[in-house]
């Protein structure tokens, strides 16, 4: 059943490079104007993955220019978590790293168990498969919980 539409979501995982920039980019398309949406990972070493950006642009996403952050790096820039009303963690290791950074504030942390492609397939095709089975997952649950979007989407 869908929940009441926070004003503001973040999405983290491992790198920032997969999971959650689709779900940053799905949501944005999804919600638009009406939720302020980023993304981050507990580590910020790889660059935004290949794969994903092209299984988003099959749905008309755009990937190619996202940047990936740290958790780190956001506190750096004075990005604070505590701005966030909802803490949508796509990873273990990111659903630690929220809980611990969060600890001393009142906002809702969600773990969304989401399949790592990166290690899936060994032909294109296959990992293509693989990620587009992520973000078909990550689609289901954000429209499970957030319900009908409020923008034309893919």
């Amino acid at each position: 059943m869908p929940q009441r539409l926070p004003h503001s979501v973040l999405f983290c995982c491992d790198h920032n490079a997969v999971r959650s920039p689709m779900a940053e980019a799905l949501m944005k398309s999804f919600y638009g104007q009406h939720v302020y949406v980023q993304s981050a990972g507990v580590r910020n070493d790889l660059e935004i993955d290949g794969f994903a950006v092209a299984v988003c642009d099959e749905l008309g996403l755009e990937l190619g220019r996202h940047r990936a952050r740290s958790f780190e790096e956001m506190k750096e820039w004075g990005d604070d978590l505590s701005s966030f009303d909802l803490i949508v963690a796509l990873s273990p290791a990111s659903q630690r790293m929220a809980l611990e950074l969060t600890r001393h504030f009142h906002l809702e942390i969600e773990y969304w168990p989401v399949l790592d492609p990166t290690d899936l397939g060994t032909r294109r095709e296959e990992k293509l498969d693989a990620y587009r089975q992520t973000r078909d997952q990550i689609r289901r649950r954000i429209l499970e919980r957030f319900g009908p979007p409020t923008e034309e989407s893919p």
